[in-house]
C-alpha cells in the first residue's frame, strides 16, 4: 500500500502575473502536515488544485493512492474538507443538514455527529444563519469529521475559534490520526496550532516551495542569532538563511543552532518558533 495520503509533485499553476511553481510535498498516513505562507503565498491554489477545484497546468497529484485524474466519487467520499466558513444553507439547522448528507455520504455516522454537536456545544435546532464565524467553522469541523473521512483537508478551520475551543479541536485532530490510517493537511496561520499538533511542515512563500521538513527538525535545529554590527560581520554567510536589522539588533536565522553556538560563542543563539523562521525568510535578506 502507498504510505502516502497524499503526493503532490512539481505543481504548477499560473494566475495571470502569480505563478505556483513546481510545488512537492507528501502528507504520509498517520500525520498532520501544516502549510503555511502569507496571503498570496499559494496556499489556496494548491489546495483548490488537490482537491480538483481548479485545473493544475503541471505536475501530478496522487490521494489516497489514486491519481487525481482517476479519483472516483467513491474516493471523494473518503476526503473531508473544511474551508475558512460554511458552504451550507443557511436556512438549515444542524437536524436538518444531518437529513441532507445522510443522503450524500454513504459512510455518514448520524449519532457522532450529534455527538460532535454537543462535544462543540452548538445548538441542533437553530438556523445555521443565526450561528458566528466561530460556531459555524465548529460545524463544518463536525460535518467534516462525521463521514469518518481517511484525509481532512483544512483551509484555515480554527481561524474564528477562541484558544479553548481550538485547544478541544486539536485534541481532535490529534485523535483522528491515532489511527495510522488517517492524515490531515491543514492550511493555517496559527503556528503556534501547527507546533502543536503538525508532524511535518510545508512553507510557501511568492507561489514557491521554500521547505517541507518535519516541525520537529525545525525546532530542534533552527536558531535565531541576536547579535551587534561587529559580530554579525563575523558570521560565515553559508551559515545565513535569511537576516534583518531589528534597532540596533541583527537577527540572523540560522539552519544548525548548536553549531552557531559553537562558533559564535560572543553572540545570542535563541531556538527559532516556526512565526519567525517565516518571518525571516519573508521580512528578512538572504546572504
Amino acid at each position: 500500500m502507498n504510505r502516502n495520503a497524499l503526493t503532490v509533485s512539481g505543481l504548477t499553476k499560473k494566475y495571470g502575473e502569480f505563478t505556483l511553481s513546481d510545488i512537492s510535498f507528501e502528507v504520509p498516513r498517520g500525520t498532520i502536515t501544516g502549510l503555511i505562507g502569507e496571503n498570496g503565498a499559494g496556499k489556496s491554489t494548491t489546495l483548490n488544485s488537490i482537491l480538483g477545484l481548479i485545473h493544475k497546468d503541471e505536475g501530478n497529484i496522487s490521494i489516497l493512492g489514486t491519481p487525481i485524474e482517476e479519483v472516483t466519487p467513491e474516493i471523494r467520499q473518503k476526503i473531508g474538507v473544511v474551508f475558512d466558513g460554511t458552504n451550507f444553507s443557511e436556512e438549515l439547522t444542524p437536524k436538518k443538514l444531518n437529513k441532507v448528507l445522510k443522503g450524500i455520504y454513504g459512510s455518514w455516522d448520524e449519532e457522532y455527529f450529534f455527538v460532535l454537536l454537543e462535544k462543540l456545544s452548538l445548538p441542533v435546532t437553530k438556523k445555521i444563519k443565526s450561528f458566528s464565524k466561530g460556531m459555524k467553522a465548529k460545524l463544518s469541523i463536525a460535518v467534516a469529521f462525521a463521514h469518518h473521512p481517511k484525509l481532512l483537508i483544512l483551509d484555515e478551520a480554527t481561524s474564528g475559534l477562541d484558544p479553548i475551543v481550538r485547544d478541544d479541536i486539536l485534541d481532535m485532530f490529534l485523535e483522528f490520526v491515532q489511527d495510522e490510517e488517517n492524515s490531515i493537511l491543514v492550511s493555517s496561520h496559527i503556528t503556534s496550532d501547527l507546533e502543536k499538533v503538525a508532524d511535518y511542515i510545508v512553507f510557501i512563500y511568492e507561489g514557491r516551495l521554500i521547505f517541507s521538513k518535519p516541525k520537529d527538525e525545525l525546532l530542534e535545529n533552527y536558531g535565531i542569532v541576536k547579535c551587534g554590527m561587529a559580530q554579525f560581520d563575523l558570521i560565515d554567510q553559508q551559515d545565513i538563511i535569511a537576516y534583518r536589522k531589528q534597532d540596533y539588533e541583527w537577527q540572523v536565522l540560522v539552519a544548525d543552532r548548536n553549531s552557531a553556538e559553537k562558533k559564535y560563542p560572543n553572540a545570542l543563539v535563541i531556538p527559532a518558533t516556526i512565526d519567525e523562521i517565516m518571518l525571516l525568510y519573508v521580512k528578512g535578506e538572504n546572504s
